[in-house]
């Protein structure tokens, strides 16, 4: 593929919203754009945060999932119910890989699935008692639990069940902490609401439990927010904060506890991975507690370094000293993976559609490897996502918001990508294009990312992906079947 200019990025994007209905063509235009590094603010050339068009397939989630499945499952002693039917709440259970350290239905939870599975009856009585039951069977089946979370889904705010009444009445009872989350699936336009009716959860009910309390402070005391310890991404990280002297009194969601959270008014800065969904929580600290907070990237050796050197910043001549000897002891293991892969991977062509922080996030890190991403999109993005995003993309590649899957597979197609990140959802339709592709949600059963030691497993991954023969010898179904057509009409 040749490089792309800004005209011919344009008319590619006309050309793809051609096939649509006037009406719907025009409201996808204002989520397509071709990135102007001179633009400050994302407003003024794409929207975002908007309903999705209907009769389009999207790739969204919903409110339910992005409070249940990405900031209240990982954390591991508390017991996480999902109020409803079953299958919102088994299709949520452990697709995301957040690691944790404990034992599972003794002091860790989040691979059970805790339903209080309605059926009909519930729905025209309602299911009030039967959560306050299950509340009282939790208690007894795994009593060293420290606490439980109700997480509504659809039907509960359609019915109007009263959980707050029942988390407040059943926490009187047991002694426990017991947070009730409106984050009914139908909430909001996708899983974007989700992360900040999870955050305001956790402030109403959690953040000022220890205020009272004593609390032996460092001079050093960091949390991590916005990592979800997907395939130990967290642990990788933790080891370089605490190697260049900080003490991370608590990380949330992965691996992380109750009593981490609670703890963590008294840290001095909030280091944030994961804008999107943890930026409500840092913002509320920082009005209340007065606490600053930094989003940092972790994703390749450039942005790793850097990203020390701005948490440093921060603190002391001693942390300084400490992020540069920790750049130092790892600089040489880096250049020993960026020659080796490097060579392999240099002018691939790289396009990216993931949630949260990684359509951004992980740009420095192709490019550490000599790859350029030529297009990146959110599932469920704000504006000022991307704001950053504009900076770290190059001029004239594609952005695209809430991106269809036709619009998707067409862009794939005129612009032939050497390798594809994204979801799930995309994953096996490009895999019968033959196009090489990692899923970019859970690390495709590999991991960590983040950190020194997640950009070894990182470059090993993209090489073996972009490299493998496997792609040469697929063809896409379609294909063969317009293929034997041609052949019978030559018969």
């Amino acid at each position: 593929m040749t490089e792309l200019t800004r005209e011919a990025a344009q008319a590619l994007i006309e050309e793809v919203l051609e096939v649509y209905p006037e009406k719907a063509k025009k409201d996808r235009a204002k989520h397509l754009m071709v990135n102007d590094k001179t633009i400050e603010q994302s407003k003024k050339c794409i929207t975002s945060n908007r309903k999705s068009v209907p009769g389009v397939m999207t790739q969204r989630g919903c409110a339910y999932a992005g409070s249940k499945g990405v900031v209240w499952g990982p954390i591991k002693d508390i017991i996480d119910i999902s109020h409803g039917p079953v299958g919102c709440g088994a299709y949520s259970r452990g697709g995301r890989r957040n690691y944790y350290a404990g034992t599972s239905g003794v002091d860790s939870f989040c691979d059970i699935n805790f339903t209080s599975d309605f059926q009909e009856k519930d729905i025209v009585f309602g299911g009030d008692k039967k959560l306050a039951k299950l509340i009282d069977e939790l208690e007894g089946l795994f009593p060293l639990s420290k606490g439980i979370s109700v997480q509504s889904e659809c039907p509960v705010g359609l019915i109007g069940d009263d959980i707050e009444a029942v988390s407040k009445k059943k926490a009187a009872e047991i002694g426990k902490t017991i947070i009730p989350v409106r984050c009914e699936g139908f909430r909001g336009v996708s899983q974007s609401l989700g992360h900040h009716i999870a955050n305001d959860a956790v402030r109403d009910w959690i953040i000022s439990n220890r205020d009272d309390q004593a609390f032996e402070s460092t001079p050093y005391d960091v949390a991590i927010l916005g990592d979800y310890n997907i395939g130990g991404d967290a642990w990788a990280s933790r080891i370089l904060l605490e190697e260049m002297g900080l003490r991370v009194v608590a990380q949330w969601s992965g691996d992380g506890t109750l009593a981490e959270m609670e703890n963590t008014p008294k840290v001095k800065l909030n280091l944030l991975h994961c804008y999107r969904s943890m930026n409500y929580i840092a913002r509320h600290m920082e009005e209340k507690y007065g606490i600053p907070w930094l989003e940092y990237n972790f994703f390749g050796p450039s942005k790793i370094a850097e990203s020390l050197r701005d948490i440093a910043s921060h603190f002391d001549d001693t942390i300084k000293e400490g992020a540069e000897r920790v750049i130092e002891k790892y600089t040489p293991a880096m250049n020993a993976i960026i020659a080796k892969y490097k060579p392999r991977l240099q002018g691939k062509k790289v396009m990216l559609y993931v949630g949260g922080l990684r359509p951004r996030h992980t740009i420095g890190a192709y490019e550490d490897l000599g790859m350029e991403v030529i297009g990146a999109g959110y599932e469920f993005a704000h504006n000022d996502d991307y704001d950053r995003t504009m900076k770290e993309m190059k001029d004239a590649t594609l952005i695209y918001d809430d991106v269809t899957g036709y619009e998707f597979e067409e862009f794939v197609r005129k612009l032939k990508p050497d390798l594809i990140g994204s979801g799930i959802k995309e994953k096996y339709a490009f895999h019968k294009m033959g196009v090489p592709f990692r899923q970019l949600h859970s690390w495709d059963y590999s991991g960590p990312y983040h950190g020194f030691d997640g950009f070894a497993v990182f470059a090993r991954d993209m090489d073996m992906t972009v490299n493998n023969p496997c792609w040469g010898m697929l063809k896409a179904p379609w294909l063969k079947e317009e293929a034997s057509a041609d052949d019978l009409k030559a018969a």
